[in-house]
């Protein structure tokens, strides 16, 4: 009788701890082949901005070290030579939308490659290059909102999503002080040697440029090279449901 009642007792336990236990789904894992060489991609959305923009170019350049900097096109109107100086300087230039207007550019798949191709357009108008540009990414994330067709939509245009593994917060927060940013620039969503990190360039991103030494020092410490993103760089999305 006692040890039926100990046999009761462990299966409600492990019952207990499969009901509370945390669930993964789809959305929540990367798609990336791992790799054993220590790479991080410092990322910045939502620029060209006047003063942060450049005050974060100024940040990277002393340390010798690429960006990648994921464009709004709308952004560009009047900041012409913001965008001038990225290309110049040899970092990376990413698509962001158009409109950033999430209503909009979530109306449908196909409004989503327009406003992808209008700011391929107006990239290539300002620098006065044909530029390809092929990686992508979501305003907010392509978790929840990527699903096969889509997929298999923007991989007819030749495009490569960029997700995030690491969140600085300074988008939600954007006054979060130096020592927070600098914190949570050291923690990863998950275990690949790859890094990119999600950090923004509004104006009100200040903070932003001022823990970049601090992100740049730490990842140097821990081995990492810094890169930026280009068309031959191995994508990275959050996995969807079939």
């Amino acid at each position: 009788m006692k040890s039926l009642t100990r046999v009761i007792l462990s299966i409600l336990v492990v019952g207990l701890v499969i009901i509370n236990a945390p669930r993964i789904y789809a959305e929540d894992a990367p798609k990336q082949q791992p790799t054993d060489e220590k790479i991080v991609y410092l990322t910045f959305d939502d620029g060209p901005t006047r003063g942060v923009t450049d005050d974060i170019m100024d940040q990277l350049k002393k340390h010798d070290v690429k960006g990648t900097f994921f464009v709004v096109g709308k952004e560009i109107q009047d900041k012409e030579a913001v965008l001038k100086r990225m290309h110049e300087e040899g970092h990376g230039i990413g698509l962001h939308t158009y409109s950033h207007n999430y209503k909009k550019v979530y109306s449908s798949p196909d409004m989503f490659i327009k406003e992808m191709e209008e700011t391929q357009t107006k990239i290539n108008e300002v620098l006065g290059e044909d530029v390809k540009i092929n990686y992508i990414r979501f305003p907010g994330g392509s978790a929840g909102r990527l699903n096969q067709d889509f997929y298999n939509l923007i991989k007819s245009k030749g495009y490569t999503i960029f997700d995030w593994n690491v969140n600085l917060e300074d988008g939600v927060n954007p006054n979060a002080s130096v020592y927070e940013l600098v914190e949570n620039a050291k923690k990863a969503r998950d275990k690949i040697n790859t890094k990119i990190v999600l950090a923004h360039c509004n104006l009100n991103n200040k903070n932003t440029v001022k823990a970049l030494d601090g992100i740049i020092e730490y990842y140097k410490s821990q081995g990492y090279t810094f890169d930026k993103i280009t068309n031959d760089t191995p994508e990275y999305y959050y996995q969807f449901k079939k």
